[in-house]
């Protein structure tokens, strides 16, 4: 009985908000802007003249002392964020926590979204993006996904200010739960006032709750009553104007800034909170236009990802890296080939670090022999598509040392000690099982890039991991081989299992121009899927 009722409150909406309230704007934004023009429109003089009353959000003085104890209120659209429209975050919402159908469906809004007002404009968003979705999906991909596209979109100059201050506050129109996890968990934000959405049971209707789109400087006053914050920081909007104006102090953050003075980016160093670890498919922050050549890559990239996957498994080493670079694979090999040693048993362990589940087959493809693969998840999908052996390992520390002992007395063995995948330029703890295993150890450094797709994922089908990362139009690969671990840092040499390992972890962050950390597999998919990020198998009797 849920969803009649929300298409029927959807089409009374329609009628009156689209048809009748929406019409007379629409016609005059046609005859204001006309098919003909070219050239911007300018910001109206009144508009221009009220921003010349506050001064830019550069002309703060961020090194007074007082600001430590003050209060900043702000927005995040417009002002903490440089982007001047939401519709890419709205769009990542759509894809990771509602498929490529809805993501489809929000791209072709685009046709009309222009001629609607602001407050109808992010109405239209919202239905489309939240409709019947779960509000633990939306809450993830808030969580998991969007704070690595809202860091990189940071202003500098408002985030100076911001950081200068001790109370922090943020009061938007923007849906109170895509920029909550955002700002609490990176920005330590000490509220959130933003637009609150209609549920029925644990999923969102795509609609707004009774109090309606967020309106800021009546929320400031509702928040503060007759007190006024310290400072203000805001758009050059009439809205935002308005706002700051509440404050003791008011700053603007101008658009004109925000796009074009290189001074406004934040540079990666200067991250509230470094980033380690996100999720989602999805590696561009997609524009429409990003989204519509996306959208037409699509099916030859499904078409290039399976005459990729069926070169590496039917065709020899040279020819598959032949033809892997006729259709767009760029695999560079740096280092020299390690030479096993006759009187040794056992066979060659390589460690690498972990970058997708592609690993152990671009070493094999670069080494051109074949090698075996241990894991601790892996698909069936991806067992039956591997080029390479593959050996699942259960977590058993005695168990799971017994097993990769048998399988290097067989041959070369790849391990990856991270245990998980990591996409930014860090390193997780490395477990020291391996060390205990064998003394001829090859540190490999690995390192992936891809331009559309991202080919890991903590939430979602790990099947489909392979098949992303080769829908690229150009994935690259990058290995290098640094040498065998001198036996004196071995295990043999009298070194410890965790020894050899921080060395080994070291050795490679080093190459890679990385960073090792002491974060785990565990710390990974509690913090982006809500779990230990174990796999059970079902099973049937």
């Amino acid at each position: 009985m849920v969803f009649p009722v929300v298409f029927l409150k959807l089409a009374d909406w329609v009628l009156y908000q689209l048809l009748a309230n929406s019409c007379y704007r629409a016609a005059r934004k046609v005859r204001n802007y006309g098919f003909f023009l070219r050239n911007q429109i300018p910001r109206s003089s009144s508009q221009q003249q009220a921003a010349s009353l506050f001064p830019s959000a550069s002309h703060c003085d961020v090194g007074n002392n007082i600001r430590s104890s003050q209060t900043l209120v702000c927005d995040i659209h417009g002002v903490l964020l440089r982007a001047k429209t939401f519709f890419p975050y709205f769009m990542l919402l759509a894809f990771e926590a509602g498929g490529i159908l809805r993501a489809f469906l929000l791209l072709l809004s685009c046709s009309f979204l222009w001629v609607l007002d602001y407050e109808l404009k992010l109405r239209v968003m919202i239905f489309i993006s939240f409709c019947g979705l779960r509000m633990k999906d939306i809450e993830s991909v808030g969580r998991a996904v969007l704070p690595k596209f809202y860091l990189e979109n940071l202003n500098l100059q408002a985030y100076e200010v911001w950081s200068k201050t001790s109370s922090r506050v943020v009061f938007t129109s923007i849906p109170r739960v895509m920029v909550e996890g955002f700002l609490k968990e990176y920005m330590a934000v000490d509220d959130v006032v933003g637009t609150e959405l209609h549920t029925v049971g644990n999923r969102f209707t795509g609609l707004l709750s009774s109090s309606g789109l967020l309106v800021k400087h009546k929320a400031l006053k509702a928040y503060f009553g007759d007190k006024k914050p310290d400072v203000g920081l805001g758009s050059s909007s009439l809205h935002d104007l308005h706002f700051i104006s509440l404050c003791k102090e008011a700053y603007v953050v101008h658009k004109e800034d925000g796009r074009n003075n290189q001074s406004c980016l934040m540079p990666r160093d200067k991250y509230p909170k470094p980033l380690i670890f996100h999720d989602g498919r999805l590696a561009f922050l997609p524009t429409p236009f990003a989204t519509l050549c996306m959208s037409l890559w699509l099916p030859f990239g499904i078409v290039l990802a399976i005459f990729r996957i069926l070169v590496g498994i039917c065709l020899p080493y040279r020819l598959a890296i032949f033809w892997g670079s006729l259709s767009g694979v760029q695999l560079t090999f740096q280092g020299c080939f390690p030479s096993s040693n006759s009187e040794q048993k056992k066979g060659v362990l390589y460690v690498c670090t972990h970058r997708t589940l592609l690993d152990p087959v671009f070493l094999s493809t670069a080494l051109c022999k074949p090698l075996t693969a241990v894991t601790y998840s892996l698909s069936k999908m991806s067992e039956i598509i591997a080029p390479i052996k593959t050996v699942r390992l259960t977590r058993d520390r005695k168990q799971d040392g017994e097993t990769m002992k048998k399988l290097l007395s067989e041959g070369d063995l790849v391990v990856c000690p991270e245990g998980t995948t990591c996409r930014e330029p860090y390193l997780l703890r490395f477990s020291s099982l391996f060390a205990e295993l064998a003394d001829e150890i090859v540190p490999v450094a690995m390192n992936a890039h891809v331009s559309m797709f991202y080919g890991t994922t903590a939430s979602g089908l790990k099947w489909l991991d392979p098949i992303f990362f080769l829908m690229n139009p150009r994935p690259s690969y990058h290995v290098q081989i640094l040498g065998k671990v001198p036996p004196e840092f071995t295990c043999a040499g009298g070194r410890s299992s965790f020894e050899v390992a921080n060395y080994i972890q070291r050795k490679l962050a080093d190459a890679l121009g990385f960073e090792c950390t002491t974060f785990t597999r565990r710390d990974k998919y509690l913090m982006l899927a809500g779990n230990e990020g174990i796999v059970r198998e079902n099973k049937r009797n």
